[in-house]
């Protein structure tokens, strides 16, 4: 609820109030969708205007506005990203907003996001392969390999310039990968605290065995897995860009330098080919970040995450810190 009331006291009456002629827009309408209950799970055609009118958001929003921006319990972004591209509009997503959002992921300049994201896509764009070990408190190194084909790195930076469809997720700064091969080991902390081990081959979860916490927890992980597979695939590898202080949300905190993320779920709208159809059940087909970061996981740390890029090698973070490498390249040295 504190978010939804920001949303609409930041955003709404924001825009209201002189903020849409100071653009030179119009419109500024609210509307309202069922909670999806996932994240990027598509959306219901059912929505509903201010005064409670229902509404379609085929018919009735999305060919009549521009920009549409989202502000959302769950995120939407892979499924405004199919929409953008079917009715022509350009959009921005964030998925919860707080002050410290508000006062340092959205009060940047993104020219500056944009150009340093660039630089930092340029550093591993083309890569074969990233190796990520994770030094967990019991002594045990845990490794996950991933398989990227030396495909072109893509960066979320924040800017929909021109005419072209496109949705940025806010706040933006990273560089990402679809993966297309993974295997090996990492760690996961639950929502309830409870650790476990995953295990994947083939690019999928296979597993999980529990290090501390609830058994029940690591049963229902397991359970899912068997019951509906595709929920258990990699489909993103995001590495943060941005110096931004922790939000305690995980929409600006994997975009901070010096953290990474892994995806499981869909990655249609990241150019990937892991599509809602392919899952069991439509609930199922959500695309959800695991964030690797010193205040979200503090029970095991990214020790090392290495490139290979032909017979390159670089180091890309050491203990939740951006090497030389990536260093460089912000400055323009590399």
């Amino acid at each position: 609820m504190t978010f939804r009331k920001k949303a609409y006291e930041e955003f709404y009456l924001g825009l209201k109030d002189g903020g849409l002629e100071a653009l030179g827009l119009t419109g500024g309408e609210m509307f309202a969708y069922p909670m999806t209950y996932g994240s990027n799970l598509d959306l219901k055609d059912e929505c509903y205007d201010a005064e409670g009118h229902q509404l379609s958001l085929d018919r009735d929003i999305y060919p009549n506005y521009d920009i549409i921006l989202c502000l959302s319990t769950f995120s939407a972004t892979a499924p405004l990203t199919e929409k953008c591209k079917q009715f022509g509009f350009r959009g921005a997503t964030m998925h919860g907003v707080n002050d410290i959002i508000l006062n340092s992921g959205l009060a940047v300049d993104y020219n500056e996001v944009s150009a340093d994201a660039e630089k930092l896509r340029l550093a591993m764009t083309g890569a074969d392969s990233v190796e990520i070990d994770f030094a967990l408190e019991d002594g045990r190194v845990l490794t996950a390999w991933l398989g990227l084909d030396g495909q072109e790195a893509q960066k979320s930076h924040g800017l929909c310039q021109g005419r072209t469809p496109d949705v940025a997720n806010l706040p933006a700064g990273e560089v990402y990968f679809v993966p297309v091969d993974a295997r090996g080991q990492f760690p996961m902390k639950y929502a309830d605290g409870t650790l476990g081990v995953l295990d994947v081959e083939n690019r999928n979860i296979v597993r999980s065995t529990l290090i501390e916490g609830d058994q029940a927890t690591i049963d229902a992980h397991n359970q899912r897995l068997a019951d509906d597979p595709m929920t258990g695939t990699l489909g993103e590898l995001g590495f943060g860009t941005q110096v931004l202080p922790v939000s305690g949300a995980d929409i600006q905190d994997e975009k901070v330098l010096g953290t990474c993320h892994l995806a499981t779920g869909r990655d249609d709208h990241l150019g990937g080919d892991i599509v809602p159809g392919m899952f069991k059940k439509h609930e199922n087909s959500t695309h959800d970040d695991i964030l690797f970061a010193p205040h979200k996981t503090p029970n095991f740390n990214i020790a090392q995450v290495r490139m290979k890029r032909g017979d390159q090698h670089e180091i890309l973070i050491e203990n939740f810190r951006p090497s030389e490498y990536l260093l460089s390249a912000l400055r323009g040295e590399a």
